[in-house]
């Protein structure tokens, strides 16, 4: 036994000798900016639109000093961090922390051990979002590689949308008449529009990618966008993903890359084309019916060192914005690199099963107003008819750590309350089914420490149907099976992978279909879990899950730190 202690105590100090602690600031207020030919006023960290990249390797730990110089309330999140006993810095409005009020700053401490990968940080509040973002690249620690071919060098494409309005204006009008928020004006290429946009206006910048013929580059895709998915290509080349949310997986060679809000996709990308510019170009997956989009494409610039044009004179074929077989055939055929270091088995026994059903639906306008959604009502969205309203006195996990009363409950449904024909478009405004109208609560699942939870994403045509980018804050899941219509266990069981299911923390639910997802609930505290389109969250498209303590100090929720914002 002796001996045994002696070589964990080892194992740990080797492994903690190559961590290091990144410690920055960000410094988060007004930057004006020109694009599509006019200034706009921006929030903005440091300065720059993406803000600045996150370089750590795994097994560091992060120091993140926010300074909210804004004039509006700002929360940071670490998109895909698990928070292993740091639930405090997670960041979601109101769910893990109160905002930092303008004037106000607060420090985010993480420990990045176990993930490698590409993930992202993001504002939580409002649609800050779009401005306020930017990428957090973890490389291996020292002594570990990639499992595949070193790349001769990487880059990050990060895709957004362009407002020329201030985005939180745009957010609150529409709330204040329950309507369809207006659409972007432009999507972005590491901030940039390009030279393709249907604007009336294009950009005199594009951004551009330079290469040396020969060379493998790894290419780190992060969508940004608030309210858009995106098919992402290069003119004459071809991509092989090698990782999806900072997880690995088996190479899955393709011409397209499928990336919903909220989702990264690494690949390799090898620069064996005749020297020349080539257009990279991302537009929309639009698959809502009905419902309005920008239907411009964003471009940048692969340009070989060689290369002796000006312009390049090649544009990728692109598929149509509502063509779902693709994006289906891109998101279906992942599956997992079982022999990384941070693989784990799916858990084969299963302690909650719960069916969700993801959708639209209405919220009462109120007497004496006049509102702009369907039926003269407020829009809304839901997850078992339950529309999730924030509290706004104390954070969901404050309230679970003092034991406060009174600021949620924990009777989140494990059914619908009516079985129906989920997917059927003639029911998208029956109203005898009674499901249109939602009902507006603070409900949370509760689970045990160390349970399996498997959960039915079902999407429904209340209102339409769409494909609903769904994330888990705080854990991976396994993405056990996705399909079209309804979920029919007798059937669709059969199509579980169990063996190297891909490992996300967001999923696109397929339009008019389902998916199955399974994680283990390893990480005490209050994990949000919300569809990524911005404009479903305010509407309600979420819940949290109440990870109990596990009765040891490892599994045990830390009391807040010195500095938490106050409500």
């Amino acid at each position: 036994m002796a001996l045994l202690v002696v070589g964990l105590v080892l194992a740990f100090f080797s492994l903690s000798a190559s961590a290091a602690t990144v410690e920055t600031s960000f410094h988060v207020k007004n930057l004006t900016v020109n694009r599509l030919c006019q200034n706009q006023v921006i929030m903005a960290v440091n300065g720059s639109l993406p803000g600045p990249t996150l370089r750590v390797k795994e097994g560091d730990t992060v120091v993140v000093h926010v300074f909210n110089k804004s004039p509006y309330n700002l929360t940071i999140h670490w998109h895909g961090v698990f928070q292993r006993l740091t639930q405090w810095a997670d960041g979601p409005e109101f769910v893990t922390q109160c905002p930092i009020r303008p004037g106000g700053n607060y420090t985010y401490m993480f420990n990045l051990t176990g993930q490698v990968g590409t993930l992202w940080w993001h504002a939580h509040s409002q649609w800050l979002r779009a401005t306020v973002h930017g990428a957090l690249i973890i490389r291996p620690r020292e002594g570990q590689k990639y499992p595949f071919v070193k790349p001769y060098r990487e880059d990050t494409i990060m895709l957004g949308e362009w407002w020329n309005a201030d985005p939180n204006d745009v957010e609150s009008a529409a709330l204040a008449t329950g309507a369809v928020p207006n659409i972007s004006d432009a999507y972005t290429i590491n901030g940039w529009p390009g030279d393709m946009s249907n604007s009336t206006c294009r950009s005199n910048i594009t951004y551009r990618l330079d290469v040396v013929p020969g060379r493998t580059y790894l290419l780190r895709i992060i969508n940004a966008a608030l309210n858009t998915q995106f098919f992402f290509k290069i003119a004459n080349h071809n991509f092989t993903v090698v990782a999806v949310d900072a997880a690995y997986t088996n190479p899955f060679p393709t011409d397209v890359v499928v990336v919903g809000p909220g989702q990264t996709t690494d690949v390799l990308l090898t620069a064996n084309q005749s020297p020349g510019l080539y257009y990279m170009a991302a537009n929309p997956y639009a698959n809502a019916v009905g419902v309005s989009f920008n239907g411009n494409t964003t471009t940048g610039v692969l340009a070989y060192s060689n290369a002796t044009q000006t312009t390049p004179a090649i544009l990728p074929v692109l598929p149509d914005f509502n063509d779902t077989a693709t994006a289906f055939t891109f998101s279906s055929n992942l599956t997992a690199l079982v022999s990384s270091p941070f693989w784990s088995p799916v858990p084969q026994t299963v302690d909650e099963n719960m069916f969700i059903t993801i959708g639209m639906g209405l919220e009462a306008c109120g007497s004496n107003q006049t509102c702009g959604g369907i039926f003269g009502q407020r829009m809304a969205a839901s997850m078992n008819n339950n529309s999730f309203v924030l509290p706004t006195r104390m954070s969901l996990l404050e309230a679970y750590f003092r034991n406060v009363s009174g600021v949620y409950t924990t009777d989140f449904p494990d059914r619908p309350p009516v079985v129906f024909d989920y997917t059927n478009v003639n029911n998208s405004f029956n109203q005898s089914l009674n499901l249109l109208m939602t009902s507006k609560v603070t409900n949370l699942k509760k689970i045990k420490f160390n349970s399996t939870v498997q959960i039915v994403l079902q999407n429904t045509a209340l209102l339409g149907i769409e494909n609903h980018p769904m994330h888990l804050h705080g854990f991976n899941f396994y993405v056990l099976a996705q399909g079209f219509g309804n979920y029919d266990p007798a059937n669709d069981t059969r199509k579980f992978n169990m063996v190297n299911p891909q490992e996300r923390n967001t999923l696109g639910v397929p339009v008019g279909g389902w998916a199955v997802i399974r994680f283990r609930a390893n990480n005490p505290g209050v994990w949000f879990i919300h569809c990524h389109l911005e404009v479903h969250l305010p509407w309600g498209l979420g819940t949290a899950f109440l990870v109990e303590n596990g009765g040891t100090p490892e599994s045990t929720l830390p009391p807040p730190p010195a500095d938490f914002p106050q409500c």
